[in-house]
Formats: C-alpha cells, structure tokens, sequence
C-alpha cells in the first residue's frame, strides 16, 4: 500500500508541475486549442496508467505530449469518420479565443519543426533529449530550429508590416 502512495506523490508533484507547459506544447505542435486540453488529459491519464515505465522515460513531460498529440489525431480521424469533413472552425470562434499571431505561425510549420519548437522551446528541453524523443539525429533537431526560427522571423515580420 506504502508503495502504491508513493506513485501517487510522484506523479501528482509531475503532474502539477508539466501540466501547462505540456497544454501549451501541445497547442505549440498543431493540436488546436479547444481540443488541446482534452488530449492532455487522456495523455495524463495514459501516462499513470503507465507511469513506471513513463517516470523512467528521457522526459516524462515530453511522453505526455507526444501521446496527446497522437490522442487528438486518433480522435480527429474517428470524428472525421463519423460526421464528414470539418467546416471553418475558425468562423465561429469567438475573437477572444482566436490564436495569437506567434501561435498561428508555429502552427503553419511543418509537423517536425513545430515539434522541434515544442519541445525545445515550450518544454526547454536540450537538443540532445529531443533528439531521443523525435528519434533524429541531433544535427537533425538543429536543422529543423533553424528553419522554423527563420520562416517565424519572415512570417512575424511581414504580419507586423501589414499591421
């Protein structure tokens, strides 16, 4: 019983410290907002339910993302079975909940430079450890940040030139 607590410590004092920075990440990678915090969760609940063998993973926190983005694709090809193509889901979003210039241009990037930016931004993890989690060289990781810094630097520059 004593262990079966101290797990529950563990990943509570995990939970509560990666929670946002994973949320945020998640986003970071292309899920969208209103679906973000649903695959996060499922991804936190996945991760106790496995959570020896995540706690010795080169980074929990970066497991947790990887399994809510995978989460939020597998619940998007299910929805997209069910009920057809999505419309616009950008029509009716409220003002206030529409993504911020920075998030609009992490998500026009190629899937692995947004992973890239996710987890070495979002998650500051070093290129080394995010080189383990995407399974790439690091060479590999340095590449994919230089080309998302350059294409965010021309797409943020020409939003604040038409601003």
């Amino acid at each position: 019983m004593r262990q079966q607590a101290v797990n529950f410590d563990e990943f509570g004092a995990f939970y509560a410290t990666h929670k946002d920075r994973c949320l945020r990440a998640t986003v970071a990678s292309g899920v969208d907002p209103a679906r973000a915090e649903d695959a996060v969760a499922e991804a936190f609940a996945r991760a106790w339910a496995r959570w020896r063998t995540v706690r010795n993973a080169r980074s929990p926190a970066a497991w947790v993302v990887r399994t809510a983005v995978n989460a939020d694709i597998s619940s998007w090809r299910k929805r997209r079975r069910e009920v057809g193509p999505p419309q616009d889901e950008r029509s009716d979003q409220p003002d206030l909940e529409r993504r911020s210039d920075l998030i609009a241009a992490v998500r026009r990037l190629p899937k692995r430079q947004r992973e890239v930016v996710a987890l070495r931004y979002i998650l500051d993890l070093d290129t080394a450890t995010t080189s383990a989690v995407l399974e790439i060289s690091q060479g590999t990781v340095s590449a994919h940040l230089h080309q998302a810094l350059a294409t965010l630097r021309a797409d943020l520059a020409t939003e604040g030139a038409r601003s």
